[in-house]
Formats: C-alpha cells, structure tokens, sequence
C-alpha cells in the first residue's frame, strides 16, 4: 500500500514543472511585437505637416469655402503669449468681409482656378440639369453642402441644376432662387478673378452657356 502513494506524487512534480517552463516563452513574444507598429504613426504625423503649408503672396486670390473668392491684402505678424504667429488678411468683396487666417491653419484655402478648369465649369453649364425627385429640403442640403465645399466643379453643377432658364419669379421657390443665386455668384466671382474681364461680360459668358441669353436680350 505505501508503494502506490509514492507513484502519485511524482505525477503531480512532472505536471508544475511542464506548465512553468511554458510562461516565460509566452511574454518574450508580447516584448518583441509591442514596439514595431506604435513607431509607424508617429514618423506620418511629422511628414504630413510641412506639406499642408502653402505660400500666398500679397494680391493673390485665393478661395475660402464658406466665403467665396478672397484677396490677400495683408501679411501680418502678432504674438500671442510668447508664440508668434504669422497669418493672411483676406478681403472678400462680395461679402464685404476681410478674413483673417493663420498660415499654419490654412488648409482649407485653395488657389483660384485655372483657365482649363473655368473651360470645364463651361462645358457644365453647356449640360443638362439633372431632376432629382426627392424632398426639397434634403435636396437644398446638397446644395448648400455643394456651395460651401468651396470645389468649383460641385459649384457649376449647382448653378447648372438650379437653373430654370426664366426670369418668372412664380417658376421658383424663395429658398431655391436663394440657393442658385448664392451659387451663381460665387461662380462668377471666380470666373472674373480667373479671365480678368469686367463683370458684364462674365455675366453674358455665364448665361449664354446657360442659355439664358434670349432672357438677358429680352429684359435690355
């Protein structure tokens, strides 16, 4: 009887050591792979930042998003606790408004079009408007979404779509007439800053390929 409780034990001494030896090679593993991805992101962060800066001159136009087309009247400096900090003043005509933007948060500025991107915005307006047939107010959304973007192509396709080739109140909305003006003036703004021609004849550039020309003619 005694020679049986002898072999029970030394089961139980060969089973702790097995489950000991297995512990440590677990955590080695955790070490080696803990390092490699948290440097990655870091290395990003510290390139992406040089390249959002853009370098504007004095009487450069450029476009803000919400505002339309801009120029730069102003350089500036100011310190702000012991930082200093280096920003763009803006005058937006049409608005009447002067901007003033940091040159380190200026991402959202943008340089006024090219002369083929204006041909383009042409040909948009050359095009027919698309008829969506769902609710106006999510449509106005769009609208107002495609306005503010401050991306001229998205702008010419609202002014392209809210156009109603007429002059007749009755034949549009308030919100809607808002909204294609709104748009139609934005446009505009660009297309003079870009072509350097008076606003008459941006006006008969717009609305001939608008074909609203026979209204303009009719109302002289």
């Amino acid at each position: 009887m005694p020679k049986k409780k002898k072999v029970k034990k030394t089961k139980k001494t060969k089973k702790l050591k097995l489950v000991k030896t297995k512990k440590p090679t677990k955590s080695l593993d955790k070490k080696n792979t803990i390092p490699g991805p948290e440097e990655k992101p870091e290395i990003k962060k510290i390139k992406k930042q040089p390249t959002e800066k853009k370098v504007y001159n004095l009487k450069d136009f450029v476009v803000y998003p919400k505002h339309g087309v801009g120029k730069i009247i102003a350089i500036e400096k100011a310190k702000i606790g012991e930082i200093e900090i280096q920003f763009y003043k803006i005058l937006v005509e049409k608005e009447k408004l002067t901007l003033t933007v940091p040159i380190n948060q200026q991402s959202k500025l943008r340089p006024i079009a090219s002369i083929n991107q204006i041909n383009k915005c042409v040909s948009i307006l050359k095009t027919k408007p698309k008829i969506k047939r769902t609710m106006w107010s999510r449509r106005a959304q769009e609208y107002d979404q495609k306005i503010n973007s401050g991306k001229i192509y998205e702008l010419a396709e609202v002014v392209k779509d809210l156009n109603k080739n007429t002059d007749i109140i009755a034949d549009q909305s308030y919100s809607e007439r808002q909204l294609f003006e709104k748009a139609y003036e934005r446009l505009k703004s660009e297309f003079e800053a870009v072509l350097n021609i008076s606003p008459e004849d941006v006006k008969k550039k717009m609305d001939k390929a608008l074909g609203r020309t026979n209204l303009s003619e009719s109302g002289e």
